[in-house]
């Protein structure tokens, strides 16, 4: 251990910086050195752009100087990844060997016994309620990136438990974007976990940003004028932000026929772009568009392109040689592209006729992209208005330009017929304006607030490693959150125990009072969640609650909605006011697990609950049938999934276990009728006009009802049935073919990615055997399938195949 000072490691780190430190760079800094009682650390807030990073790398210097232990944390596996390779960077810089960073995310280790630990919060979690396994007492300090992640339901609470489990000596780095109630989460933070944080926050940047709104220009036009002017005076390059796949399409083609290009850039970009041209990069999918674009100066970046097109619209925009990059808000709080303004095409965002103002949030991560402290002095934000007022602005400003007392005329026949030509706002179209702009750059932060419930796989992680319950309810009553909202997470938290009970993953004591299953003769219809309870998110899935799914058609409508459970005869109940004090009261102290808890802990990308259920259908499935369900469980935007819908029962003939064992369960179970899983083509349907056809209900959506049906309180999640991978291998495996053949061009990155996340599922299926298959059998089929559909992705783009089969992310 090096004797060195705490204050001559921070006065060396600072040395090897190559630039003046920020204000809230330097007070982060000395606020954490100069406190020297174990336990202690900072809270450091700052918007996006004000180099963060900076203030947590130096808690990492100084447990490389010492030689002690410290964890390196972010809320993502693609990010943990990223931070990795920054971090042996900056080791190399400080003076030491990039072995001495490892690299642990569950997917993948690298010199796990290294100093400095980069890894997802779930590791440090798993570490800390593993302490004869993992030792703390060298680890110096703890630095959470992404703090503001807190706030997530599905992310924030691992966080929260890891805080109250870290050993009092460590220190803590919290680096988080601007939060509206950092004082009152130090706080809760002192009174609940012991720990005296320091509150350093920021809001000036280093390049200051000026806001334009753009109520008298087109979207094109403003472009093009953004471009114009010499190296100081133009706003380029710029990120231009769209809220969906299309819009930014849209937005590029708008460009057609204009030159983006600024002197120096043209024989460079087009080298570069005919040097690929010609070993066929371009040749695919959304290649030759995207190489049209492309040589005019402007940028496509979005997950539907496939991750090489990225890439490359990603190196050439960090090379200078591209002045506008069209991109979803994804890339805002993803990967740093140096842009001197940003550029937002609306303000509002949503499903048609629903949308509302983005989040304060996320349009402060957007305008946070804008000025390079490297090159700019300026950063700028640009808003435009919607095209319909830009159009009625012009006009009117027309009709100002004849006096409205003019005598002539022939100029009062003319301001007559401007006034009467005067657009109009369509009804229907929502649109945004100035204050909502302004009202965006002044919205107070959010805030750092307890949110969600234990996810299940954590819960079972957690009875694991103890069965007293007690623990559990001492987390739940710390939580950041109003005293009725503890309250309720409670009482779910007893039912969830209550539902690892009734489906025997744990053995209450006491035991819980009893009650029929649903489905169970002559039981009442299962009991829904109560309004101050809300329904679990699902699980630690990244998956759950984005897609389509349960009882809806890829198209929206009603694919013939669950009926209600059969009538049935009243029962005699008991009302005493004891039983119902018993109930309301029933509170177990330990939750000891069985063999079949493990079974749990096998599934991460898949609800855990839901992935046993689907071990009682899977091993009876037939192969297509085994691949609806994977498919199911995978994300998929509807705008994508409406191309690749399940195909209907006379094309793709239901199997044996569809018809003799889950059909018969819907229709016992009253959830559904045979003409409601199986209507008649759309145009043998008598329907009203206009109104949208029935859908037969997918496997997927039935197994997921039926899940619902019969487990108690599961909890909330979605599910997507599609039909991806069996489509692609009626093409032979050929990728390109089949995007080709499906028109899915644009959308051929969504594909990709659900094909690499279909491998990592088969992986993840072939630590279980389901019931009634030989394990070895039904490894070999997963590993044929893996591999059909790894071949027809490493075709296409090989390093970015390889990369995520290998680290997940």
């Amino acid at each position: 251990m090096s004797e060195t000072s705490r204050e001559d490691i921070l006065l060396n780190y600072l040395d090897q910086l190559p630039f003046e430190p920020y204000p809230v760079q330097e007070e982060a800094l000395m606020r954490y050195f100069e406190r020297d009682e174990p336990g202690g650390g900072v809270l450091a807030c700052a918007p996006t752009g004000t180099g963060k990073t900076v203030i947590g790398e130096a808690a990492l210097y100084e447990a490389l100087v010492t030689g002690s232990t410290a964890y390196y944390t972010t809320p993502l596996i693609a990010l943990t990844e990223q931070k990795f390779t920054e971090l042996q960077d900056a080791a190399e810089r400080w003076g030491f060997s990039r072995d001495q960073i490892g690299l642990v995310t569950g997917n993948r280790s690298v010199n796990s016994k290294a100093n400095v630990l980069v890894v997802v919060a779930e590791i440090l979690l798993n570490r800390l309620l593993h302490p004869e396994a993992f030792d703390f007492t060298g680890v110096s300090a703890v630095v959470m990136d992404e703090f503001h992640s807190f706030a997530e339901p599905e992310r924030g609470i691992v966080w929260e438990l890891s805080l109250s489990l870290l050993p009092e000596h460590v220190r803590l780095m919290l680096l988080s974007a601007t939060v509206g109630n950092a004082s009152l989460f130090l706080s809760w933070l002192r009174q609940q976990h012991g720990r005296d944080l320091t509150l350093v926050q920021g809001n000036e940047r280093r390049v200051p940003l000026e806001y334009h709104w753009i109520g008298e220009e087109l979207l094109p036009d403003q472009l093009a004028e953004m471009v114009r002017g010499d190296e100081d005076s133009r706003k380029t390059p710029a990120l231009v932000f769209c809220f969906d796949r299309a819009k930014c399409w849209a937005t590029a083609d708008l460009l057609r026929g204009r030159d983006m290009l600024v002197e120096g850039q043209q024989a460079t970009l087009a080298e570069k772009i005919d040097a690929l041209a010609s070993d066929g990069f371009f040749d695919h999918g959304a290649g030759p568009k995207l190489k049209r674009i492309l040589l005019r100066g402007v940028g496509v970046h979005h997950a539907g392109l496939l991750p090489k097109y990225r890439r490359l619209v990603e190196e050439l925009f960090q090379e200078k040689l591209l002045s506008f990059c069209v991109c979803t808000e994804t890339l805002a709080a993803g990967m740093n592209l140096p842009a001197r303004s940003v550029v937002l095409t609306e303000l509002l965002k949503g499903p048609k006729g629903k949308k509302k103002l983005i989040a304060a949030s996320n349009a402060h991560q957007m305008f946070g992209r804008a000025g390079r402290p490297q090159f700019d002095t300026q950063g700028h934000v640009f808003a435009i208005a919607h095209e319909d007022d830009v159009k009625i602005h012009r006009h009117k400003l027309k009709i100002e330009q004849i006096p409205e007392d003019t005598k002539d005329p022939k100029l009062m026949t003319a301001r007559k017929k401007l006034v009467k030509k005067t657009p109009k706002r369509r009804e229907g179209v929502q649109y945004w304006s100035e204050p909502q702009f302004e009202s965006l750059q002044t919205a107070e932060p959010g805030k750092l607030v307890s949110k969600g419930h234990l996810p299940w796989r954590l819960l079972a992680f957690l009875l694991d490693n103890d069965s007293d319950v007690s623990l559990l309810r001492d987390a739940a009553s710390k939580r950041l959150m109003p005293e009725p909202d503890i309250a309720a997470a409670q009482r779910h938290l007893t039912k969830q125990l209550v539902t690892l009970h009734e489906e025997g993953y744990v053995a209450l004591d006491p035991a819980p009072p009893s009650k029929a299953k649903p489905g169970d003769a002559g039981d009442d219809a299962q009991e829904q969640p109560k309004d101050d309870e809300p329904a679990a998110v699902a699980e630690d899935n990244p998956l759950a609650g984005l897609t389509l799914g349960g009882g809806l058609n890829l198209g929206g409508a009603p694919t013939g909605k669950p009926k209600p459970a059969p009538e049935k005869s009243p029962k005699k109940k008991k009302t005493s006011e004891d039983e119902t004090e018993t109930k309301e009261t029933y509170a177990p102290l330990t939750a000891t697990k069985t063999d079949k808890l493990d079974l749990l802990l096998k599934f991460r990308a898949v609800p855990p609950l839901y992935g046993v259920f689907l071990l009682d259908y899977l091993g009876q499935a037939e192969h297509h049938e085994r691949l609806q369900i994977f498919e199911s469980l995978l994300e998929m935007p509807g705008s994508v999934a409406r191309s690749v819908r399940v195909p209907w029962p006379q094309d793709l003939p239901p199997g044996a276990m569809t018809l003799e064992a889950v059909d018969p369960a819907l229709i016992q179970a009253g959830l559904f009728t045979q003409d409601d899983m199986y209507p008649p083509p759309p145009h043998e349907q008598d329907r009203p006009f206009g109104e949208p056809p029935r859908f037969p209900i997918t496997l997927g959506e039935k197994l997921h009802l039926l899940f619902q049906h019969r487990v108690s309180n599961a909890g909330s999640f979605r599910i997507t049935p599609v039909w991806v991978a069996g489509d692609l291998l009626d093409f032979g495996g050929d990728f390109n073919k089949y995007i080709t053949g499906r028109e899915l061009q644009t959308q051929e990155g969504m594909i990709f990615r659900h094909l690499l996340r279909l491998i990592l599922l088969c992986n993840e299926f072939a630590a279980v055997t389901p019931l009634g298959v030989v394990e070895s059998t039904w490894q070999q089929e997963l590993k044929n399938l893996a591999e059909s559909l790894t071949a027809s992705c490493r075709a296409i783009d090989p390093q970015s195949t390889d990369q995520v089969l290998t680290t997940g992310a």
